[in-house]
């Protein structure tokens, strides 16, 4: 787990250079979240609450469930809390940018994570490395299938960071195999394993000769699991997901689904908790602050199952 070690390594060294003089200056932080039925969202909120309260800082956490108007509405309650600095998962791409300029109107900094807007970016973006590492997932799932076979591809929210970047790693692993062919994209809302169910059994129906699915979310992957246990394809298929979730690392484990990209959530809340104190001390920390994701298998999962990043 020498690769393991070197990221989270090098995650702890950015916090600690955040980090630096100005934390008494900040006593209250807010952190808006799309939802809290993924445990990708639930790990990032309990690791930016405990961080913070081992620094006496009060964190406020409102939850859009995946609605942008509620979220916007929540974040204009925020800014009248007297928060610090705020702390930013956009619930989708039509809405992203408002929260963003409400803090910066009152003078509030801003840390994105896990999505971004272009158009009004946070004074730093944390997220996981999403091109690369869905690149070997694909290209894992296609090296088990031999290079041959009909894959689908079940993605996030359109549009959002995560969703845009996982599509170009999977493409560029698709492009590189000839024998390989993507004869079905779908989009989910919540990236939930019903969506993953649902998405897969009507899929499974109109392309029957499917040996091949990336799950852009770990739920996703493993809705897709069990509609093809129930389904009664023949033909082994081989499925991808994404995140390292806490039960996906056990499903993996027990041989539910073959391959994830296991993202460094709890590093990452941390991490924003650091740039949070050290924007709001006027210091500066990097325009985007990205943790690569590490590709488990049933033979590197138990590491992560007992320590997750």
């Amino acid at each position: 787990m020498k690769t393991k070690k070197l990221l989270l390594s090098c995650a702890v060294s950015a916090s600690l250079v955040s980090a630096g003089a100005g934390a008494a200056e900040v006593k209250k932080i807010g952190l808006a979240v799309p939802n809290l039925s993924a445990n990708y969202f639930i790990q990032i909120k309990e690791s930016v609450e405990e961080y913070a309260a081992k620094k006496g800082i009060q964190v406020i956490t409102v939850n859009a469930n995946d609605d942008s108007s509620t979220q916007v509405s929540q974040v204009q309650d925020l800014m009248t809390q007297n928060i610090d600095a705020f702390l930013y998962i956009p619930a989708g791409a039509a809405a992203a940018t408002v929260p963003p300029r409400l803090a910066r109107a009152a003078g509030i900094p801003v840390v994105n994570l896990d999505r971004n807007a272009e158009t009004e970016p946070g004074d730093t973006f944390i997220a996981g490395e999403g091109i690369k590492s869905a690149y070997e997932v694909c290209n894992h799932i296609i090296g088990l299938a031999n290079g041959k076979g009909e894959m689908i591809m079940i993605h996030g929210q359109k549009g959002v960071t995560p969703e845009v970047n996982r599509t170009k790693g999977c493409e560029q692993a698709i492009a590189e195999n000839p024998g390989v062919k993507l004869v079905a994209n779908q989009w989910s809302e919540r990236w939930s394993q019903d969506e993953g169910f649902s998405i897969t059994q009507n899929l499974l129906q109109a392309y029957p000769k499917v040996n091949l699915i990336f799950g852009q979310a770990d739920g996703l992957a493993m809705g897709a699991a069990k509609a093809v246990a129930a389904s009664g394809t023949k033909q082994r298929v081989f499925i991808g997901g994404y995140d390292g979730d806490t039960g996906a690392l056990l499903a993996i484990q027990k041989g539910v689904f073959d391959v994830t990209a296991t993202q460094s959530t709890r590093a990452m809340g941390r991490l924003a908790v650091d740039s949070a104190i050290k924007l709001a001390a006027g210091g500066t920390v990097p325009k985007e602050q990205i943790i690569d994701a590490v590709l488990t298998t049933s033979a590197n999962v138990d590491a992560f199952i007992v320590d997750h990043p």
